[in-house]
């Protein structure tokens, strides 16, 4: 069948919370996706919205694992499938291969799921009025936003599909900036939906968007991501305008954001991204050179790593030290976006057009990691963006940025990414996969 990955069946199991959980369960009452989008009941439509948060979590690890790989902030040295040392440090990359259509298919179920969601209100028996339908819709285009540009990441110049609505006629395939264009269109139009919304959303939203659930503060987020993709556009001026409508406070708590909540009950999901400190078997190891390149004192090395006790660990040819610990504990929450990513943001937005902004946004990052202030250049333009990227590399280590950094910033190279051994290669995208060109 032509398209596979983006026609994946996945509704036959859709999601219900229960207390602050997710969980899944079977719902016999509308097994096929064609019940959900005609004629859909008020609790089918719940059902759908509460469904696309929850699905946004299936292999979320694994994404976070491979963009970090490539951009050699840790390594995987478990030695569970020799491509997680040889395949993706190496290249080509398999356009046939998990490495390449995992991720690929978990984030157009999140599309695709969005999409459903967006036709079923449409066609609801349920007769809801058209601000309760503005609220479904500025949650779900935010939402499926959010997913294309996490795959628009992942494959860059190789291009994605904007329009996946028909999975039987697919829009064609984008390059990198026509889909960050698409991107903040569709961002756009969920802020426009969302403004004109009922205060409420008529479905329930996990606890991981507390503070991010009615339609005015939900706002805040989109607009956050909105500000996200301007940034990657190189649009400082629209970053800056963005960052005034969302949830951004540069005297915030940084941590303060939408997330990805896990649970160890039921039926739901825990933070695979979690590692037991010293475990056999649980080597995701960040790379020396985070160690060694930090400043003396910053607490974010203490925070987010961890020393073995038995010293080194080796394996392909590939050795580190410190066992990567960003989350405490499986049930730890993971980030769509925070206030520090967005006080980051700040900073490189206004290189040269308030340089005074962005020395007091890096004092805060660099304060609130027990780093006395920032005292380069106040002038130099390229000194400055060293020193944001230098933040961004500890403050925002796997979670997803560090590639992408470097590539938007055409630092993509082997200053940056080091190659520890013959034969490995710098990739800057990952092939359109094989089943797409079928």
């Amino acid at each position: 069948m032509k398209n596979k990955i983006l026609k994946i069946f996945f509704f036959g199991l859709v999601v219900l919370f229960a207390g602050c959980e997710l969980d899944e369960v079977e719902n016999p009452n509308a097994p096929t996706v064609g019940s959900f989008e005609n004629g859909a009941s008020q609790a089918d439509v719940q059902l759908l919205a509460v469904g696309l948060e929850a699905v946004m979590r299936n292999d979320l690890a694994f994404h976070y694992d491979t963009v970090s790989i490539l951009g050699r902030e840790y390594y995987d040295l478990t030695g569970v499938d020799p491509r997680y040392t040889g395949e993706i440090l190496k290249g080509p990359l398999d356009n046939n291969g998990f490495l390449t259509t995992r991720s690929y298919a978990a984030w157009y179920k999140v599309v695709q799921s969005a999409n459903v969601l967006i036709t079923a209100v449409q066609n609801s028996s349920a007769g809801f009025t058209s601000d309760v339908k503005d609220s479904y819709f500025g949650y779900a285009k935010t939402l499926k936003a959010y997913a294309l540009l996490m795959v628009a990441n992942r494959q860059y110049n190789n291009g994605i599909r904007l329009d996946t609505a028909d999975a039987d006629n697919l829009g064609p395939f984008v390059g990198y900036d026509e889909a960050l264009t698409g991107i903040m269109n569709l961002l756009n139009e969920a802020n426009t939906d969302l403004s004109t919304a009922s205060a409420d959303f008529d479905f329930n939203i996990s606890t991981g968007f507390a503070g991010f659930n009615s339609a005015t503060t939900y706002r805040q987020f989109n607009r956050a991501l909105a500000a996200r993709v301007a940034l990657y556009q190189g649009n400082n001026t629209m970053v800056l305008s963005l960052l005034n409508d969302s949830f951004f406070d540069i005297n915030g708590d940084l941590f303060n954001g939408p997330a990805h909540i896990f649970g160890l009950t039921g039926n739901d999901i825990a933070n695979t991204q979690f590692h037991v400190p010293d475990q056999s078997g649980q080597e995701f190891m960040i790379h020396d050179s985070w160690i060694a390149d930090a400043e003396a004192g910053d607490s974010r090395v203490t925070d987010k790593s961890f020393q073995l006790t038995g010293g080194t660990t080796t394996f392909d040819g590939l050795s580190a030290d410190y066992q990567i610990a960003v989350y405490d504990s499986n049930t730890d929450p993971v980030y769509l976006i925070r206030n520090e990513e967005l006080i980051l943001m700040y900073a490189e937005a206004n290189i040269g057009v308030n340089n005074t902004e962005t020395v007091v946004a890096l004092n805060t990052i660099r304060n609130a990691a027990g780093l006395g202030n920032y005292s380069g250049s106040t002038t130099d333009a390229t000194e400055l963006l060293d020193e944001v990227l230098n933040q961004r590399r500890y403050s925002l280590l796997a979670e997803g940025h560090r590639w992408i950094d470097l590539r938007r910033l055409n630092r993509l190279n082997a200053t940056n990414i080091p190659l520890d051994r013959t034969g490995d290669n710098i990739i800057d995208a990952f092939p359109t996969p094989f089943t797409e060109n079928q």
